[in-house]
């Protein structure tokens, strides 16, 4: 596993870390022996950067991670990145307050039973809140009192991302970011570079559009995501398929195939593509099993794609996928 500097943090992560999204919940049921022993693949394959949120499972994620952190004694090797401003106690607006902001801290680092976060986040809060500032002067004082290290926010759109880089305090961004998402590489890459802004990309295989093995007559359970929020039913609908029609994502998906190297699954070549970026500081792929994790992990050891390939696969972007995207960009 190749490792990359978190942005001005100065800390080196690896460069495939692990989103917990799917050891919480909302996306099938996933047992917790299956959830920790997910953890401890990716661990063994490398990685050092796990990403949860304090609204997975309503906190299990986070409690799982808690869990395999004391058994594996991993605390100072593992950055542990958390997320808060979803919780439906007391659910928003109330959720934008200091004290609320504070006791959301407080509650995440007792599900993982560590004295600091590495990074906070604030999970894709309202842009007119977010925009305050004020919500990022909360954070500064926690910071400073020792229970966060870094903070910074996971956004929808790019207007949101420039404006949370000309933040000095700003550390990191989270956004979606893949084959089928592509604008960041315009508006946003270059401004976080020069802001030292680390870059954590969610959703790299579009909810598994980019895994390649889905068909228009693939079905997902009642409790998966990909069922209740195909079309932005429960939330914004850029977080599912990268907002894109699920049977045109995997007509797109199939028309992609052609373009992946000899010797790579689709996956591979999707996470690949990702990493080629150097504006990237980590990807955050979901994994439900062991076995994904590990396939996730394989993509740090493979060669760039190459820049005809790229060219290409811009090319495809722009006349195929960008005007069927839906959801805030």
């Amino acid at each position: 596993m190749n490792s990359r500097i978190f942005g001005k943090t100065g800390r080196l992560v690896s460069e495939i870390g692990l989103g917990t999204w799917q050891l919480g919940g909302g996306w099938g049921d996933v047992t917790d022996e299956a959830a920790l022993a997910t953890l401890r693949a990716a661990y063994e394959a490398g990685t050092t950067f796990f990403d949860t949120a304090d609204v997975y499972g309503d906190g299990r994620s986070e409690t799982l991670i808690g869990k395999f952190l004391r058994e594996a004694k991993l605390r100072d090797r593992v950055f542990v990145a958390t997320k808060l401003g979803r919780r439906g106690d007391p659910g928003w607006p109330k959720n934008f307050t200091r004290e609320v902001v504070r006791k959301h801290t407080e509650d995440s680092l007792k599900r993982l039973g560590i004295e600091a976060l590495d990074l906070t986040q604030f999970h894709c809060v309202p842009p007119e809140v977010l925009r305050r500032g004020e919500l990022f002067g909360w954070l500064a004082e926690l910071q400073r009192e020792g229970k966060i290290r870094a903070y910074g926010a996971s956004v929808e759109a790019m207007d949101e991302a420039l404006w949370c880089c000309a933040q000095p305090g700003c550390a990191a961004l989270q956004i979606i970011f893949n084959l089928f998402r592509q604008k960041p590489v315009h508006t946003l890459f270059d401004a976080a570079r020069r802001s030292g802004v680390a870059l954590i990309v969610r959703l790299p295989l579009a909810s598994g559009l980019l895994g390649g093995k889905m068909t228009a007559q693939t079905k997902f359970p009642a409790n998966d995501h990909r069922n209740f929020n195909r079309d932005g039913q429960q939330f914004n609908v850029g977080e599912t398929f990268a907002g894109l029609p699920f049977e045109k994502g995997v007509a797109l998906a199939d028309a992609l195939k052609p373009l992946v190297p000899a010797g790579m699954t689709m996956a591979e070549f999707s996470l690949r593509w990702c990493l080629d970026f150097e504006a990237v500081s980590v990807l955050i792929p979901g994994a439900r099993n062991p076995a994904q994790a590990l396939a996730n992990a394989r993509a740090s050891v493979l060669a760039p794609l190459g820049a005809d390939r790229h060219v290409k696969l811009a090319a495809f972007y722009e006349r195929e996928v960008a005007a069927h995207i839906r959801g805030p960009y």
